[in-house]
């Protein structure tokens, strides 16, 4: 690895952190805007941040303080303190507008800025390294039909986002995080490819789901047939089969199950299905939809069972409606907290 992966271009002179991990995050931070598009930039960023899990949560943090409206304000600030005219830096993938302020002076002014919005703790964006890989993206409340190139069907979920390789023979996604749903076009000729956290799906036409969480990869077959294996170590295979579901795991794979598919995959229009469930649990699905938080202050209240069908294009009505069935009461605070009592 080159010296510019690790420390900022020392014919560059400018802001150095005290912490070396901090600093390798913040210099990659601007090597990324810079180079974007370059595979062996992108290669070593990769590899560094597979070193350490320190240096994948530093990074992410500093990415997260990156988004922050902040960090523009601080920076700014910064610059004028030292006599010097700031235009608002860039966005990652973005062209660089032009601005009166040097290169090095303003990755000085906004490396101190994120490394003070870091300190407080408001880095709480999602991480610009999805961002930056992502073909499609969804925020919360949203999803997105997409029309594969090849003509297979992909429904992103809330909060999700996925990459595409269809170069050449290719037919691979890889889902960086959320959930979503495949209609596949058969080709018995080349396999269709779907790569989650622990597990790499593999069809040649069929429909089906990937959920990925921060500890799972869970797979539901509607039609057709799949086949999962354990990734990286591909020790463990499984075959799905209509109507069945499993859970891949960093070690294990769960027992295959049976799904209820209607239920399950009732996301994909736009409804959200459920039976005999604690409300704890429906809510806990509904707050992936509703953008701000949820409190439960009443521990009886989340235990009551309940089932439903609700529209995903208005949570906060299916929120409402679902706490005045259990007999709840709830309360909206600034900044759309709900309180439910």
């Amino acid at each position: 690895m080159t010296e510019k992966t690790t420390n900022p271009p020392v014919d560059e002179p400018g802001f150095s952190h005290r912490d070396p991990v901090m600093d390798a995050a913040l210099s990659w931070l601007f090597i990324m805007q810079e180079q974007p598009q370059d595979s062996t930039v992108i290669a070593e960023f990769e590899a560094w941040l597979a070193g350490s899990a320190e240096h994948r949560k530093t990074f992410e943090r500093v990415a997260s303080a990156w988004e922050l409206p902040e960090l523009d304000a601080a920076a700014s600030e910064l610059a004028a303190r030292h006599g010097l005219s700031r235009a608002k830096e860039p966005r990652p993938g973005r062209a660089a507008p032009g601005s009166t302020l040097p290169r090095h002076r303003m990755r000085w002014a906004t490396a101190i800025a994120a490394t003070l919005i870091v300190g407080v703790g408001l880095a709480r964006f999602p991480s610009l390294v999805v961002q930056w890989k992502a073909d499609y993206i969804t925020a919360t409340g949203q999803t997105n039909r997409i029309s594969l190139p090849d003509g297979s069907q992909l429904v992103l979920n809330t909060d999700s986002a996925v990459k595409l390789d269809f170069e050449g023979n290719q037919r691979s996604v890889e889902l960086l995080k959320g959930e979503a749903y495949f209609d596949v076009v058969p080709d018995p000729q080349h396999p269709f490819k779907v790569t989650g956290s622990y597990s790499e799906i593999v069809v040649k036409g069929t429909a089906f789901s990937v959920r990925k969480n921060d500890d799972e990869d869970i797979i539901v077959l509607e039609h057709g047939r799949v086949e999962v294996t354990k990734t990286p170590d591909r020790l463990l295979r499984a075959v799905l089969l209509p109507g069945e579901s499993l859970h891949a795991r960093a070690h294990d794979f769960s027992p295959v199950v049976k799904a209820d598919t209607a239920l399950a995959l009732s996301w994909v229009k736009g409804q959200f299905s459920f039976k005999d469930q604690p409300l704890a649990t429906v809510l806990a699905e509904l707050g992936r939809y509703y953008p701000h938080t949820i409190i439960t202050l009443n521990a009886e209240l989340a235990a009551t069972r309940v089932n439903g069908r609700y529209r995903l294009d208005n949570p906060e009505l299916a929120i409402r409606s679902l706490v005045t069935a259990a007999g709840g009461t709830i309360n909206r605070m600034p900044g759309g907290i709900l309180i439910l009592r």
